[in-house]
């Protein structure tokens, strides 16, 4: 005896052209989104102020200013420091921006991102 299943029931052919559309619309979202946030800008500093950096959505450093006051020809070491603070903070903030916002694309299906976040 041969039981039939109504169509799109038990992952017939209807069942999976909707999920290969709708894999296709996430997956334009996310290149739309990834696009807008490679496209913004942040700005983020450390020690206060004294350091501030610009970046891109891309992790590109866009600028860094530097306080007058911070500057001391003796002591070099503290004033890398502080960028390498700055950078590591704009990074992350790029990052933890990326992620929030392709987490509203995936939900709770935690998709890997694969776009290098």
């Amino acid at each position: 005896m041969k039981v039939r299943l109504p169509k799109g029931v038990g992952g017939g052919p209807s069942n999976m052209q909707d999920m290969l559309r709708q894999a296709q619309k996430m997956q334009e979202e996310i290149q739309e989104k990834q696009a807008e946030l490679e496209a913004r800008e942040y700005e983020v500093s450390a020690g206060g102020g004294v350091v501030n950096v610009k970046i891109n959505g891309k992790k590109e450093i866009l600028g860094v200013k530097i306080a007058e006051e911070v500057v001391d020809p003796d002591d070099i070491e503290t004033l890398e420091d502080l960028i390498v603070a700055a950078v590591n903070e704009a990074i992350g903030k790029v990052e933890a921006d990326a992620s929030a916002e392709m987490s509203k694309i995936t939900g709770p299906m935690g998709m890997p991102g694969g776009m290098g976040f």
